[in-house]
């Protein structure tokens, strides 16, 4: 898996908050403390789909043209543990310490329930 850059993450995050595929101008307007100029959009979605992050899911009219609309062909969570399995020095022994870092992060009781059905479904498949 590809690091992205922090302006490609930009464009990946506003991806993964949106319910259905965008356009460039979507991703402009929607990207209010951006760090790149509007110009540079079009390099940083080129750039996203040669690295496969996102494909283009269709067309929609506007004015007078058409636009492609772009969807990510990754969630964030499988970028991110994507970004950490990938490291040389990663083992399945570092699961339990990363899931015990993310765990500190919350206090929300509703978190803990789902995880421990995801835990519960995991090795019940296993075995």
């Amino acid at each position: 898996m590809t690091l992205l850059t922090k302006s490609e993450t930009e464009i990946m995050e506003l991806l993964w908050q949106s319910d259905e595929p965008i356009t460039s101008s979507q991703m402009i307007e929607m990207s209010d403390d951006r760090t790149w100029k509007k110009s540079y959009v079009h390099l940083l979605i080129n750039s996203l789909l040669s690295k496969d992050m996102i494909e283009v899911s269709g067309f929609v009219k506007t004015t007078k043209n058409y636009a492609r609309t772009f969807s990510p062909k990754i969630s964030k969570e499988e970028y991110t543990v994507g970004q950490f399995t990938n490291m040389k020095c990663f083992t399945e022994e570092d699961i339990p310490k990363v899931v015990n870092a993310l765990i500190l992060k919350t206090e929300n009781v509703k978190v803990f329930d789902e995880l421990l059905k995801i835990i519960r479904k995991r090795k019940s498949d296993l075995k």
